[in-house]
């Protein structure tokens, strides 16, 4: 039986239209005001200068600093295919929870390969530079809605890839994917990944203008939820928006892998699915900085120090609260890390920290025959070779996400891509 959304609701108050409107106005700047003075970067070709959220973000005076080395991030998806010159030695070992032919490295649609790319790209051959170049994906793959409805596959499919990536060493989980409906067993999964200390993102998704359904994952209060904004700052007009949302991150004008053929990029909006994953990226050059951390110490650095124009105590039902910013942390050392063992999201003592391996009651039901995420570099891809400098970073790239059809599905569920 699946729970209403009132019981889903994070522990926050929401400003509602007003606060949005009133925060648009400073936050359409707040990109060019926040960096003033940072030229944009150069890029290598045309596709990579299309990464306008790069030179925005200062992410190349943050590489100087950090780059997510240490840091692995599972990302949910539609499979991430290791063999993309940018991913070349980026992608760890991961799980296929599909029940399909193929694996977790076999990329369906582009989407997940995209997402790995906007994370941990290293830009070369002209792919997409990633927010994050020093992390390494394990990928966790999932089927979209289409595919739900031609195959028999795994229908718990995702709540089986939250558990494989709650119990790899994995510290953030990246899912630019999303349901309708809630579901016990999803929910259970990702309360087990916040008892072992997982930081989890996820896609508020791209409907705002049809309905604005509720999404889940991004909906369960141990999740943060992700919108998208524009190159000046505002919402995206088809971000989903309500108390899901915890913060925003570039999401417009991001292009994206064509198809599964990865013979070229299309230009596009990323949605809140590239929202989702620049998050993750986000979150993870600051958990590298600071390695001691909790995933709640990071979150609550991220939260502090978000671009808005309203009380911190507070949060926008269009942009959480505010603007994703790590370069304030990175460059500068501002925000605050807080209680290292209370939720930011909840207000609420967590049982897990950075990578502790907290008993949980649900632990009991993660299936036997699931391999976990190792170390091991995917076969087909380099050696790893990040050591926290710069090596692969002149070259940039791209990345966009598609919106996949929705269609209904087990327990009348309809999955999308965001």
């Amino acid at each position: 039986m699946t729970a209403g959304i009132s019981q889903t609701r994070k522990h926050r108050t929401s400003l509602g239209l007003s606060g949005h409107l009133l925060g648009v106005v400073s936050l359409a700047a707040a990109w060019t005001v926040t960096f003033a003075g940072v030229a944009p970067s150069a890029f290598a070709d045309d596709t990579q200068s299309k990464q306008w959220y790069l030179g925005a973000m200062q992410a190349e005076e943050m590489w100087k600093t950090s780059t997510g080395s240490g840091i692995k991030i599972a990302v949910i998806d539609t499979g991430v295919n290791p063999s993309t010159p940018s991913l070349e030695g980026q992608v760890l070992k991961g799980v296929d929870a599909t029940g399909a032919k193929g694996d977790e490295t076999d990329d369906y649609d582009g989407h997940g390969t995209t997402m790995a790319e906007l994370i941990a790209g290293t830009g070369r051959g002209g792919g997409l530079k990633g927010l994050a170049p020093g992390a390494k994906i394990m990928p966790m793959r999932v089927a979209d809605a289409d595919w739900q409805t031609k195959e028999k596959l795994n229908p718990l499919d995702t709540t089986d890839a939250i558990r494989a990536a709650a119990e790899s060493d994995a510290k953030i989980i990246s899912m630019s994917f999303g349901n309708d409906f809630a579901l016990d067993e999803e929910r259970e999964a990702v309360k087990y990944a916040q008892s072992k200390g997982k930081l989890f993102f996820a896609s508020v998704g791209n409907e705002a203008k049809k309905g604005n359904p509720v999404r889940y994952p991004a909906a369960y209060e141990e999740v943060v939820g992700v919108a998208s904004a524009d190159r000046e700052g505002k919402v995206a007009e088809y971000s989903q928006n309500g108390s899901t949302v915890d913060i925003a991150a570039p999401g417009n004008d991001i292009p994206r892998w064509c198809d599964s053929s990865f013979q070229s990029y299309c230009d596009g909006d990323g949605g809140t699915s590239a929202a989702t994953a620049i998050a993750s990226a986000s979150a993870a050059l600051v958990w590298s900085a600071h390695p001691d951390w909790t995933a709640n110490q990071v979150l609550n650095v991220l939260f502090d120090t978000a671009s808005r124009d309203w009380e911190k105590d507070t949060v926008s039902k269009y942009l959480g609260h505010g603007l994703i910013r790590p370069s304030m942390n990175i460059l500068k050392g501002k925000g605050d890390p807080g209680d290292p063992d209370v939720s930011p999201l909840t207000n609420e003592k967590t049982s897990g920290s950075a990578g502790s391996a907290a008993p949980s009651a649900s632990a009991s039901s993660q299936p036997d025959d699931k391999a976990e995420a190792g170390d091991a570099t995917m076969a087909g891809s380099s050696a790893e070779t990040d050591g926290g400098d710069r090596t692969g970073l002149i070259v940039g790239g791209v990345a966009v996400v598609l919106v996949l059809g929705g269609a209904a599905f087990v327990f009348a569920r309809k999955r999308r891509a965001s």
